[in-house]
């Protein structure tokens, strides 16, 4: 079955009735959890975004406090895991400021726990393409705001 375009389901969804729309939504969101996830920070969150980007940050240090420091396996793990997470809080909130920040605090806490990256090629790979995000999600900003996360970012490069 092929699924119908954006477009049509945006057509369809704009002759129901609101019942019918609720409806539609918490069958989405027992599906997945997800499409619960995005539910929740769009009906709940959304309108709060500074705070909702301090709850990720905060969750994102709880994480790495729990970083296994001696296998550098483990390590690698726990980091991707992490990045997974906060790229999923990213896709939610579809904004490239928050995007900037969030993997800036990533890149800051890996620094502060120094993380071993020269010892590991996967590591410092994963670090230097998160760098890359920022810099391609800080190129699409205002030119005031990129001045601004540009200077904070400099400290991050490792040069």
């Amino acid at each position: 079955m092929k699924p119908a375009t954006i477009h049509e389901i945006k057509q369809e969804l704009g002759t129901l009735p609101a019942s019918a729309l609720m409806e539609l939504c918490l069958r989405l969101a027992k599906f997945k959890k997800e499409n619960k996830e995005l539910l929740t920070y769009l009906l709940f969150e959304a309108s709060d975004e500074a705070a909702f980007i301090a709850a990720v940050k905060k969750e994102m240090d709880l994480e790495f406090d729990e970083l296994p420091k001696s296998n550098h396996y483990l390590t690698k793990k726990s980091l991707r895991k992490i990045l997974r997470g906060t790229a999923r809080q990213i896709r939610y909130m579809g904004s490239a400021q928050a995007e900037v920040e969030l993997l800036t605090h990533f890149c800051l806490m890996v620094r502060r726990r120094r993380i071993p990256l020269e010892s590991s090629a996967v590591m410092n790979n994963l670090y230097r393409q998160q760098m890359k995000k920022i810099r391609a999600a800080i190129a699409t900003m205002h030119e005031d705001l990129q001045y601004d996360y540009l200077r904070d970012l400099n400290g991050l490069d490792g040069k």
